[in-house]
């Protein structure tokens, strides 16, 4: 069984699920907007209008996302359906595009600004050199997806029935992927028990991936 996770927005709160992750071993992508990075760290919304969600400056995100992955998430975060569809080519290629040159390796993964996607922006993604997009949809058979552009988790990661959808992925021995905020986690009860759900996927007999790992093929096919 393979087990797959995916943070989203690039917030100062990544620095702690990236803390807990290298405790436990556990990989991830993280999918950022480079264009909403600015020199220094600012406060760019409130979350449940209570706790204030910090940006990451640019100057940091090389370093914080050492030995994880980066996908593009556009580079302002713009709702793609609803910009013209140059504007909305540009957000994902200049999205792309800024990854790259910063971090140093082709980014393979998109998520979709809001969730939203339609053929048109599909076609975008992969003509861009992407090869997945994720949804903000669930699905209980993750891989392989009938449409890599349009790749569904099978839950956010506060989902109640979590460890139910766990328990069926891996009855079929196959691939169990969830996604998230880490702004989301308010409280350190919460931080408690998401290092414990991840302490927990740890201990399984499941390996880790990177989620580009999953559409590659093996030499020879």
């Amino acid at each position: 069984m393979k087990l797959a996770q995916c943070w989203d927005d690039g917030v100062v709160d990544d620095i702690r699920v990236i803390e807990i992750l290298r405790r436990h071993g556990a990989k991830a992508s993280f999918n950022l907007n480079l264009g909403l990075h600015l020199e220094n760290r600012y406060a760019g919304w409130k979350y449940q209008n209570t706790k204030e969600v910090w940006k990451l400056a640019s100057q940091e995100l090389v370093q914080v996302y050492d030995g994880f992955l980066v996908a593009n998430h556009s580079l302002n975060h713009p709702c793609l359906n609803k910009i013209p569809a140059a504007e909305a080519e540009r957000e994902i290629r200049e999205g792309k595009d800024a990854l790259e040159q910063l971090f140093g390796y082709a980014v393979k993964g998109f998520a979709y600004p809001f969730g939203v996607h339609n053929e048109a922006i599909e076609e975008m993604i992969r003509s861009t050199g992407h090869v997945y997009a994720r949804t903000t949809g669930v699905t209980d058979k993750v891989f392989p997806p009938a449409n890599p552009m349009a790749f569904h988790p099978h839950c956010h990661f506060q989902d109640p029935l979590f460890w139910e959808k766990f328990e069926r992925a891996r009855q079929v021995d196959g691939v169990f992927y969830f996604w998230g905020h880490s702004y989301e986690i308010i409280t350190e009860e919460q931080w408690q028990a998401f290092e414990q759900t991840i302490a927990r996927l740890s201990a399984q007999s499941a390996t880790w991936v990177d989620l580009p790992d999953l559409f590659e093929k093996p030499a020879g096919m």
